[in-house]
């Protein structure tokens, strides 16, 4: 009984796999090396169980906007948002963020996009979390998020001019992702593709897709694209409800990254504060000792991915237990 278990919960981590490389969408990654680096294969067996669980509305890659009417006033009120962003904008508090003496500067989900322009300022943040940064600045956007109770996270989102997110899919499904026009060019050369399908951002309009379809974003025009991005809970069965709610939700609120010092630091901000200056150091060794940097960072990756792949496997078989 114990091996079949095993069989079985193996066999399914490696249909998941598969099913997540070679036939979910209409985009398909360039090779395996591109899957193992931006396609989070890790998270696909949890993943694929919440795809299952996932009801009609929510199946596609860019869902309809009239399936969930719990969301319009945020697009009823967005010159309100709007205002209140553009503030935080003219003030060069979204720039702020990629100041390495930033508290914010350390954000394990989003730091690669620094490089490419992106920038970012936190409104919300699974668990409930508001941070006191937005609701010193923002405090009418949280008033109105309050009004949405199946946003877990928010965020005012800055794609300048000729920036970029390069093609990626988010690690986590429990959350479909939901963009509302603030203050953007209003032109078909700034847009996001998604699983092949474009979408142009406008002012005061509001679209939504699964952020695990394959996704990238440009921005090929002379004016900055300032948007509200948020989390929005998948819907499910009671099942996936469930199984996010003891699962993806408790992990996420513990990746709360502030936008100032007088906000909450997350645990995972704060380690990798730390070992950041250590990951620093290991970059100036690539230039003095390659072998030996290629060592320890396939060393590191490995014994990490190995920790979480048992991590996962552990919690499959804790759920098949509970199932059987």
């Amino acid at each position: 009984m114990f091996y079949t278990i095993n069989t079985l919960i193996v066999t399914y981590c490696i249909l998941s796999l598969v099913y997540v490389y070679k036939f979910r969408g209409q985009e398909r990654f360039l090779s395996i090396s591109e899957y193992m680096r931006k396609g989070w294969p890790i998270f696909a067996p949890l993943n694929v169980f919440l795809y299952l669980n996932t009801e009609k509305r929510g199946r596609k890659s860019i869902v309809d906007m009239d399936d969930y009417p719990e969301l319009k006033v945020l697009e009823d009120n967005w010159e309100i948002i709007a205002e209140e962003a553009t503030a935080l904008m003219q003030s060069d508090q979204l720039d702020s963020i990629v100041n390495k003496d930033s508290t914010s500067y350390y954000d394990v989900g989003f730091k690669t996009f620094y490089k490419y322009g992106w920038r970012k300022f936190y409104l919300k943040w699974y668990g409930n979390y508001e941070h006191q940064s937005a609701l010193n600045q923002c405090p009418k956007t949280v008033a109105l998020l309050r009004q949405c109770p199946s946003v877990n996270g928010a965020m005012f989102s800055l794609l300048p001019p000729g920036s970029q997110l390069t093609r990626h899919l988010d690690p986590f499904a429990s959350s479909l992702r939901y963009h509302l026009g603030l203050s953007t060019p209003n032109h078909d050369d700034a847009f996001i593709s998604i699983d092949g399908n474009k979408r142009s951002w406008r002012d005061g309009k509001a679209f939504m897709f699964d952020e695990t379809f394959l996704h990238f974003a440009k921005n090929n025009t002379d004016t900055p694209r300032l948007i509200m991005m948020c989390d929005v809970e998948r819907p499910s069965s009671i099942v996936g409800r469930v199984f996010n709610a003891i699962v993806y939700k408790p992990f996420l609120k513990v990746t709360v990254v502030p936008n100032t010092n007088e906000d909450k630091k997350g645990l995972f901000n704060r380690i990798f504060s730390g070992v950041s200056p250590i990951l620093a150091r290991s970059k100036a060794l690539k230039q003095t000792n390659k072998p030996l940097y290629n060592l320890l960072k396939y060393g590191v990756n490995i014994t990490l991915l190995a920790v979480l792949f048992s991590l996962i496997f552990g919690l499959i078989k804790l759920i098949v237990s509970l199932v059987s």
